[in-house]
């Protein structure tokens, strides 16, 4: 492998870019690999493989490096200004332009070696779920809500660029009308532009409310779509409450199998089950944002593992081994001081099935800068006093000063369908 080191004198940082020989890396393995990085400190020396270029200023740009190239040993980085080429035991620089500056060459938005992480809100349950989301500055992730309705996504805190409305022709921003297939029409009508919102990630959460017409409809396309481009892709959803009627519980169950078909993991949050956690006095309204809550807090356990710097850092690839294709899986949330968060997380009206039956778990616990390591280990023992001890388990700790006093643990139970596929055979 020939690797390049170029130095930023006036950044000091470097820009380390590594190529197999006869192949050109693509855009989404670059990411993925953390093929390139920034690093801070001083330039490297001369290594066996390695080519120090001292003062070189030049673009290393993602887009520029895209999924069309041919198989070549050369990376065309900036059009008309540099190329890479090289073999296995040497590199070489080739540009017309030296001189210019980092922030005048380089994209600043793109952040090499970090996981790029996209919430799709497809429909109105889910652009709920992801205003909410928006509401509570939710870090590290990028948010997009997806409708036919045009008046919700005007209403939307989502940045207007982020909004994509769906199916116009067809549904000419006047909704679905509670019909899924409408709803599936609308979102292959705009293929196109879902394809285009969701390139780059290496991480895609569609979030829906199932029973409706835009979500049911929607979400599976969406979904599909991220998968093909092998893209980490869970579906979170939220099934209707008793309450809203056996027709959206018949079409929440179909869009249930139907999205089932089109992810790596699936996490269904039954809104029924959520009354046994509130009180009689609860208001409707009050019901349906615990239902947003919990959404944005699935997604944020698993965001936080992956984004976040924490006491116990974990890697995307880490992530990415435990749920890709892992299937039917399980979510519990607990808050209060570790140990009891620990065993309300595992006791969660929301796991309806013990995780002893799962083949992953990823947890994550949050607490402020009081959270000591002995009520980390404490409430590690609960959760590993009930997990199989052949299970893959990925454990992260953040602190977050807001929560000085509490401590909050999600725990996404993995690999329930895996696991009922063997048992099958």
């Amino acid at each position: 492998m020939a690797t390049c080191v170029v130095t930023f004198g006036s950044q000091s940082s470097i820009g380390l870019l590594s190529f197999w020989r006869d192949y050109s890396l693509k855009e989404r393995l670059i990411n993925k690999a953390s093929s390139l990085r920034y690093f801070n400190g001083v330039a490297y020396k001369k290594q066996t493989n390695l080519l120090s270029l001292l003062d070189f200023k030049c673009c290393v740009n993602s887009p520029n490096v895209g999924p069309n190239h041919s198989i070549e040993s050369f990376f065309d980085l900036h059009p008309k200004k540099l190329k890479l080429s090289g073999d296995e035991n040497d590199a070489m620089f080739y540009s017309t332009t030296i001189n210019e500056s980092l922030r005048e060459t380089c994209n600043p938005s793109y952040n090499y070696g970090e996981a790029k992480i996209k919430v799709v809100g497809v429909g109105g349950g889910g652009s709920n779920a992801v205003n909410r989301m928006v509401e509570h500055s939710l870090k590290g992730v990028e948010f997009l809500i997806v409708n036919t309705d045009a008046q919700a996504l005007k209403m939307s805190p989502v940045l207007p660029n982020k909004c994509l409305q769906i199916g116009q022709e067809l549904t000419r921003g006047l909704g679905a009308g509670g019909k899924p297939e409408i709803g599936m029409n609308a979102t292959n009508e705009s293929r196109e532009a879902i394809e285009e919102a969701v390139h780059g990630a290496d991480m895609v959460f569609v979030a829906a409310g199932m029973g409706g017409g835009t979500g049911t409809g929607g979400a599976p396309v969406i979904a599909g779509i991220a998968k093909s481009k092998g893209i980490l892709t869970v579906g979170i959803v939220m099934t209707p409450f008793s309450f809203e009627g056996r027709k959206r519980a018949v079409q929440a169950q179909e869009g249930i199998a139907a999205l089932r078909e089109n992810v790596d993991t699936l996490i269904i949050i039954p809104n029924d089950q959520l009354l046994a956690a509130v009180s009689q006095a609860t208001l409707m309204t009050e019901a349906f944002n615990l239902a947003d809550d919990i959404l944005r807090q699935g997604v944020r356990g698993i965001s936080d593992i992956i984004m976040i710097p924490g006491l116990v850092n974990v890697d995307f690839a880490d992530v990415h081994a435990i749920m890709k294709d892992a299937g039917s899986s399980l979510m519990g949330i607990g808050k209060s001081r570790a140990r009891d968060a620990a065993l309300n997380a595992i006791q969660s009206p929301l796991l309806d099935i013990g995780i002893e039956r799962a083949i992953g778990i990823v947890w994550n616990i949050t607490g402020g800068t009081d959270l000591t390591l002995f009520e980390v280990n404490a409430a590690a023992e609960v959760i590993y006093d009930l997990v199989d001890p052949k299970a893959n388990l990925i454990f992260g700790a953040v602190i977050d000063p807001s929560l000085c006093g509490q401590v909050s643990i999600t725990l996404i139970a993995t690999g329930f369908k895996r696991q009922e596929d063997r048992k099958g055979k």
